[in-house]
């Protein structure tokens, strides 16, 4: 995994290495740092997570960059509860009414679920396709599947795409 975070010790990132869309969110050039105090208190909060524990996502400073319809998706999965997912249309749903919209494109809500710059702690692999399809996650499929599993979610109802999914 790779971390990083604004010189105030703000989180703006955590991606799974590889992971596509790695770093895209952050503004110019990232300077290789280690010995940022943000760092060992998201290593601490992983650590419980891998440990099969529920941290808060309240514990960290996050600070993910981006636009407002990204930063409304994002608030929206931070608030998916440790070992539940949602849809993306559900997602829709909920930007739709925050926008005061009629509806909203549940691949608009897959784009910004996709580009989520802190993986893992806003937990966009708690977001299934329609009818338990396993649909997207730029961290890989497969580490999609364990993340779900280690939070204790019964993954009998959920399925890999055959086509069309990387």
């Amino acid at each position: 995994m790779t971390l990083a975070c604004e010189e105030n010790g703000n989180l703006v990132g955590v991606w799974l290495n590889p992971q596509k869309y790695y770093g895209d969110t952050v503004p110019g050039e990232m300077i290789e740092k280690d010995d940022m105090p943000i760092f060992a208190i998201v290593k601490k909060w992983l650590d419980r997570y891998f440990a099969g524990k529920n941290p808060d996502i309240s514990e960290l400073p996050l600070a993910p960059i981006g636009g407002e319809f990204r930063q409304g998706v994002w608030d929206i999965l931070r608030d998916i509860p440790y070992g539940e997912v949602t849809t993306y249309g559900a997602i829709a749903k909920k930007m739709a009414k925050m926008m005061k919209k009629k509806n909203m494109s549940a691949q608009a809500v897959g784009g910004a679920v996709g580009h989520n710059p802190i993986s893992v702690i806003i937990p966009c692999h708690r977001v299934v396709g329609v009818n338990g399809n396993l649909t997207g996650f730029g961290g890989g499929i497969d580490k999609k599947i364990k993340l779900l599993e280690l939070e204790g979610v019964d993954m009998s109802k959920f399925f890999v795409p055959k086509t069309g999914i990387k």
